[in-house]
């Protein structure tokens, strides 16, 4: 009995002590000049969906839910967020070269059409996150517009 009750003391204190390892938190206040929307009037509804599906990881403003704060959630999280800026951060959209932009486009599109993203995992523990085909069919508008050079420079 005494050497479960040592291996519980063991395994609380690591976990105790693991909570001081606490990773990067992408957490800028206020919208970037560089951002997707930013000057732009796109349609309130758009910006919405994009900004309640996808900005969590593909921003600089990630809105981290209360189990982001416990170790080794916090770290799984924090590379989420990093793997998914790597491959396209909104708030930095202007910065990226106008083939760029038409291919990061071509890859929105191309993953919304294959229900990739949002993954399934995230849209279980954020429902807003969801699109909705009428969600799906207003964004695939807008972005056929963006990829007609129709509403962004």
């Amino acid at each position: 009995m005494k050497k479960k009750q040592l291996i519980i003391l063991i395994v609380l204190l690591v976990f105790g002590l693991i909570q001081f390892i606490r990773p990067y938190r992408n957490l800028q206040t206020n919208p970037s000049r560089y951002d997707i929307f930013h000057k732009t009037e796109t349609n309130p509804e758009v910006v919405m969906i994009v900004q309640q599906a996808c900005y969590d990881c593909h921003s600089n403003r990630t809105a981290y839910p209360w189990y982001a704060s416990i170790a080794p959630v916090s770290w799984m999280i924090s590379q989420h967020v990093k793997d998914g800026k790597k491959h396209l951060n909104f708030s930095e959209w202007t910065l990226y070269s106008s083939e760029k932009q038409s291919h990061k486009l071509d890859e929105i599109v191309e993953v919304l059409q294959e229900n990739e993203m949002p993954p399934q995992p995230y849209v279980w523990l954020h429902k807003e996150a969801a699109i909705s085909p009428a969600k799906k069919e207003r964004l695939m508008e807008w972005l056929n517009q963006l990829q007609q050079g129709n509403v962004l420079k």
